[in-house]
């Protein structure tokens, strides 16, 4: 009974957030998706910055340029070259004058820095797919979708040996083959439907996405063992948080961008 009713929370979820995210990616101006983008990237710094124990101030200032990390690419800046010095200096310069003991000062920096490069920044490369068409967008996520869900299935009836057991004990090798299955077999479907490219094109960004999808979802559950936290969050009922949620499509948007910036 427990399970069935976590099962229905998570259908009900799926169905109201999937029509709203379809809506903002399809019909409403890019700059909306944007603001999505930054939204998702503050709920899943503080859900980061909540799993390493950091302290508020840090957090703070590390989520904040997490939030300019958005407005820099509205504003066609080349952030890299400025936002990361600058965070780095922020974050520093905050240990530095708020915490006078300075045992643990790297300790206490590390997660906010790494925060910072692992979420927006991973984040941005959608918005940038965004720019070239929302066919993207759901062609991202819609093999992301597949390959995750490939892997669960045939992990769970057909998996037997072990994939990263340190890491993530459920995953197994069966599974990482069925995630690139279900990789290319979307991207074959979805790119018919939505883009035009050659089918080697297809197959190949498919079994990209397939295998960086479950390496993405491998980087978070070292956090979460590291962190010792078995959810990122319960932002999602029945889901967990949002960096549970998008830890796959953190690796596979920038690897997608930069397979249509080479096409």
């Amino acid at each position: 009974m427990p399970a069935r009713f976590e099962n229905a929370k998570r259908l009900i979820v799926a169905a109201s957030v999937l029509p709203v995210f379809y809506l903002a990616v399809t019909k409403f101006p890019p700059v909306l998706f944007l603001i999505l983008l930054a939204a998702v990237s503050v709920l899943a710094q503080i859900e980061f910055y909540s799993m390493y124990k950091t302290k508020k101030p840090l957090a703070l200032i590390g989520t904040l340029c997490g939030v300019s990390v958005f407005i820099t690419a509205f504003c066609r800046q080349p952030a890299t070259y400025y936002l990361l010095p600058i965070t780095v200096m922020l974050i520093a310069s905050a240990r530095l004058f708020l915490i006078k003991e300075p045992s643990s000062s790297l300790k206490d920096i590390s997660p906010v820095i790494i925060g910072f490069l692992y979420i927006p920044n991973l984040l941005l490369a959608q918005w940038h797919l965004r720019l070239q068409g929302y066919e993207w967008i759901l062609f991202l996520y819609g093999c992301v979708w597949a390959s995750d869900s490939a892997a669960y299935y045939i992990g769970k009836r057909m998996g037997k040996k072990k994939l990263y057991k340190e890491v993530s004990p459920n995953k197994t090798v069966e599974g990482a083959f069925g995630s690139i299955a279900g990789g290319i077999l979307s991207s074959l479907l979805l790119g018919k439907l939505l883009i035009n490219a050659p089918v080697h094109v297809l197959i190949l960004t498919g079994a990209a996405v397939g295998v960086v999808t479950i390496v993405g979802d491998l980087v978070e559950s070292m956090f979460k063992r590291d962190a010792r936290v078995k959810d990122s969050g319960s932002f999602i009922p029945g889901h967990g948080g949002i960096l549970d949620k998008i830890d796959g499509v953190l690796f596979a948007g920038p690897v997608l961008y930069w397979i249509t910036s080479a096409l």
